[in-house]
């Protein structure tokens, strides 16, 4: 899982706890599931344990077969909250709340002046934000010709 965005490792650990959970209250076993959704059990025990990441057609069995929201199981019900920094990115034995699945805007790594401009960026209006947009894709156009 390494050389995957930090973001879909989060998703797919989110994704396997929450189709864990929901298994369990079907009282369902790995087998039971990897058979109504017709993959390998092997790979279905991958999912839950957020190794990897259905393909859209299986997500939608996935979803049929445990009887769950897709929103759930992709964190699109939860709301938002501040206690996801405090835990560990390895446990994957309850959903992530939303907030954790978004991609951060800037991180440590970046230069400060990058971080600094993420700051006020985001403390624009929309239309404030369009016209930076159009400021910035001017500016970057003599650059994309090379």
């Amino acid at each position: 899982m390494s050389n995957r965005h930090p973001t879909q490792i989060k998703l797919a650990r989110y994704l396997g706890a929450a189709a864990r959970e929901c298994r369990l209250r079907a009282n369902m076993t790995q087998a039971d599931v990897a058979e109504l959704v017709n993959i390998a059990t092997e790979v279905y025990g991958r999912i839950e344990r957020g190794g990897v990441l259905p393909s859209l057609p299986t997500f939608r069995r996935l979803c049929r077969a445990l009887r769950a929201d897709a929103n759930k199981l992709l964190g699109l019900d939860a709301p938002p909250t501040s206690e996801a920094s405090a835990r560990s990115s390895t446990e994957a034995s309850e959903p992530l709340p939303v907030d954790v699945l978004e991609e951060p805007i800037s991180t440590p790594e970046d230069p400060p002046g990058l971080r600094r401009l993420f700051r006020y960026l985001k403390k624009l209006t929309p239309e404030q934000l369009r016209a930076i947009g159009h400021v910035a894709s001017t500016y970057l156009k003599p650059y994309e010709r090379r």
